[in-house]
């Protein structure tokens, strides 16, 4: 969590709540806010000539929406999409500053994070030019369980569907759910009531 939630509502938060497939911002919009995810899952994505989404990124309690184009006075280049019911908080551009000039720890905290993006997003672009749909879907599972409090094996219940797998990974459902039957016989991750745990 970039900023304590207590922090937010001192300098006046808004709580807002979002159902599935709303909206939170647009591709091409710009940023006035600062989000934070209180409660919910939340997809940044784009879609291609034919309507085809393209998942970006995931993201869920705790973790804020967008800050690096808040911070560079930038069009989003994606679109934010709530994938459960959320509650987001949010706060003026102007706020945020104030709460970055105010408490520097959360200017290194917010440095460090975006810098963690940017490393998980190089290591992404390099994942998905991979032909091997194994490798992609491996990666993208490892990838989120690194990012949970669960490490023990088969511990973390993948957040995600065999589509949503599908759009993270520029794969066709079909084959991602034949990758998970192969990850699954090579004892990779297990299948618990349709749920995959890695």
């Amino acid at each position: 969590m970039l900023i304590q939630e207590e922090l937010l509502v001192i300098y006046g938060a808004i709580f807002e709540k979002y159902e599935l497939n709303d909206e939170i911002f647009t591709e091409g919009s710009f940023s006035k806010y600062y989000f934070q995810i209180r409660t919910g899952i939340v997809h940044l994505n784009n879609y291609d000539e034919d309507g085809r989404e393209f998942t970006q990124q995931i993201l869920s309690d705790g973790e804020s929406i967008g800050e690096s184009f808040l911070i560079g006075e930038l069009p989003y280049t994606v679109n934010a999409v709530a994938k459960s019911r959320c509650e987001i908080i949010k706060i003026s551009k102007t706020t945020f500053t104030k709460i970055l000039n105010e408490n520097p720890e959360i200017s290194l905290r917010l440095f460090k994070q975006v810098a963690d993006k940017l490393s998980d997003k190089y290591y992404l672009m390099f994942t998905l030019i991979s032909q091997d749909p194994m490798y992609k879907v491996e990666y993208i599972l490892n990838h989120l369980k690194k990012t949970s409090d669960f490490h023990r094996p088969y511990s973390y219940e993948v957040p995600l569907t065999r589509q949503q797998l599908a759009n993270l990974t520029g794969l066709r459902v079909e084959t991602v759910i034949r990758t998970v039957k192969k990850l699954e016989k090579n004892n990779k991750i297990k299948i618990r009531s349709k749920r995959i745990f890695c």
